[in-house]
């Protein structure tokens, strides 16, 4: 009989597309958010507002910019360089705090680069990586939503530029945003035909109210109202009357963003919760079984994750694996720590333990980039339904 020790095993690791440069990015990231970000989570939870020295902190970390040109200050990582930082920024204990860095770094700088002129770049990207410049994203409104083609903001053309009248609302960075990469409508086409992207500059006719929410509380999500707001020529991103197609092409990357935060921020909720029933001296069958459950959740969310990923950085149409992801993702992330405060009991209702507010702040996710019910439309049509 032989008495060979058997092959070690294989290392655990999450599949491609990560390598081991972007695992040691993971680490690098991780410990930034543990020193950096997580020890004030809970007083600027409490305090509804995070400094805006967070961006210049990320910045001189070299975070804002991960995918962007070296020449406009940015990194060169490519796409998954930003994907682990979504996902590791799950664990900053503020849902608020991740949505309010994600929303610059992923939903409104990104058509800034896609889109954009080179002035653009210059006057808009170039600020925004060195993170003294804020960006926000306005497209929902108070009657249109998850259907972008009811924008109502109007921009009428005037010498030089546009006269934009219009509201926005649940605007993440609203309140303190520098600029705001707008959806407007140019002309009376119905439908997506007549919607355009413009850079509004926060100034005269632009004012924000900051909104009161169930979770989220450290993001200045904002109502944002436009009143005679002047537009120059210069401020049109991409074509006229192409907007439609400029916010489908950041949508996926937007649910991809938040697929992968979610599966961040389920991780550290699991870890926590092993951690403290270890520390307490383990616990029962019918608890041991709960965490077998959430364990398999974490796992098949991350895989449809990382598989949607992979396709969208391959170049493939992959509307219906980030949709997939995106749906099961925010589900499970919400189902994940209610259960995670329910195992604590009484003790984790306690604002300061923050398992209440990871299950408060996982409420969003089922709404935001595209409601459930929308992932469920968008997935019915893909199957020929």
């Amino acid at each position: 009989m032989s008495t060979a020790a058997p092959p070690a095993p294989a290392p655990r690791r999450p599949a491609p597309p990560f390598d081991d440069e972007h695992e040691a990015f993971r680490a690098e990231v991780r410990e930034f958010v543990s020193a950096e970000l997580r020890p004030h989570a809970a007083r600027w939870e409490a305090e509804g507002h995070f400094p805006d020295s967070v961006f210049t902190t990320m910045a001189d970390a070299g975070y804002l910019g991960l995918k962007y040109p070296r020449r406009y200050g940015g990194q060169e990582r490519g796409p998954l360089a930003d994907a682990v930082l979504c996902e590791e920024l799950g664990r900053c204990g503020s849902g608020g705090l991740a949505a309010g860095i994600g929303a610059h770094t992923g939903i409104a700088t990104p058509p800034v680069w896609s889109f954009g002129t080179e002035d653009q770049h210059r006057r808009y990207l170039i600020p925004a990586i060195r993170g003294e410049s804020i960006a926000a994203l306005g497209i929902t409104e108070p009657d249109a939503g998850s259907d972008v083609a009811a924008v109502r903001t109007r921009a009428e053309r005037v010498d030089g530029g546009w006269l934009v009248n219009g509201s926005k609302t649940y605007i993440t960075n609203g309140a303190r945003a520098h600029f705001m990469v707008t959806a407007v409508r140019t002309n009376e086409q119905p439908g997506h035909g007549g919607l355009s992207f413009l850079i509004v500059d926060r100034g005269p006719g632009v004012q924000a109210t900051t909104l009161r929410k169930l979770g989220w509380h450290a993001s200045d999500t904002a109502e944002v109202a436009l009143q005679d707001v002047f537009v120059p020529e210069q401020n049109l991103l991409g074509q006229e009357g192409r907007g439609f197609y400029l916010i489908m092409a950041n949508f996926q990357w937007e649910r991809l963003l938040m697929a992968l935060g979610a599966v961040g921020a389920m991780r550290f909720g699991f870890e926590r919760t092993r951690e403290l029933l270890l520390d307490g001296g383990g616990c029962g069958q019918a608890t041991r079984h709960t965490m077998a459950e959430l364990a398999v959740l974490i796992e098949a969310g991350a895989a449809l994750t990382y598989h949607a990923l992979r396709l969208h950085c391959a170049g493939v149409d992959a509307v219906r694996e980030v949709t997939e992801a995106k749906l099961a993702t925010q589900r499970a992330n919400f189902v994940l720590q209610d259960t995670c405060l329910q195992l604590h009991g009484h003790a984790a209702y306690v604002e300061q333990a923050g398992f209440a507010r990871a299950a408060r702040d996982a409420r969003l996710g089922p709404i935001g980039g595209g409601t459930d019910e929308i992932m469920r439309e968008i997935l019915g049509k893909t199957l020929g339904l």
